[in-house]
């Protein structure tokens, strides 16, 4: 009964919502969806499959292939967590705003997932439009594109770079033995909108 109460609430306050940027994504096909009700990936599986992160703003922003991440709860809210390494472009987009996307593409976009890992926005500064993608803007302005099947967007609560300090084990120490690009930081942020098609 509460579950039934919540979807409807929410989708009403969505309704009364949606107005201008609000309804960008259901303009761009999408769905606002709860991810504690509605999620139904593997959250073991998930990020292996490589998903898009984006951040920045309507004047600058960066996007990348990310395969590290975690999603669950923390601190009483639904978060999801990502890692990026020290010398990855999209982590000065990530450690100035407030907000990041996490992007969902189809099978038949793996060239996205491809070119989004390996190449740098040093090296093509708009990345998107080499790929054919439409950046839109939710209504925090947090960047997604329009080619995406689902985009989760979250609110920074907390990062830091990993401490060698309090590695336990050898898994991350082999890990970063002869690691060129640097220690990975992690952002934890809470799921403030999701949509999917």
């Amino acid at each position: 009964m509460k579950k039934i109460f919540r979807r409807t609430a929410a989708a009403m306050f969505a309704a009364l919502m949606c107005v201008g940027t609000a309804c960008a994504q259901v303009e761009n096909g999408f769905k606002k969806f709860e991810v504690r009700d509605d999620f139904k990936e593997n959250g073991f599986e998930w990020f292996h499959n490589a998903e898009i992160l984006a951040a920045g703003n309507k004047e600058k922003h960066n996007a990348m292939t990310i395969g590290w991440g975690g999603i669950g709860t923390l601190w009483g809210r639904t978060a999801l967590t990502v890692y990026l390494a020290d010398k990855r472009y999209t982590k000065e987009f990530m450690d100035r705003e407030q907000y990041f996307t996490v992007m969902v593409f189809d099978v038949e976009n793996s060239r996205v997932l491809d070119y989004m890992g390996h190449k740098s926005g040093r090296d093509d500064s708009d990345k998107a439009k080499t790929l054919g993608l439409h950046t839109a803007y939710t209504a925090n302005g947090t960047p997604y594109y329009k080619e995406a099947t689902m985009v989760i967007e979250c609110r920074k609560m907390y990062q830091a770079p990993f401490d060698p300090k309090g590695f336990t084990d050898d898994v991350p120490k082999n890990m970063y033995r002869n690691y060129t690009d640097g220690i990975h930081s992690m952002y934890i942020g809470e799921v403030v909108n999701a949509w999917k098609k």
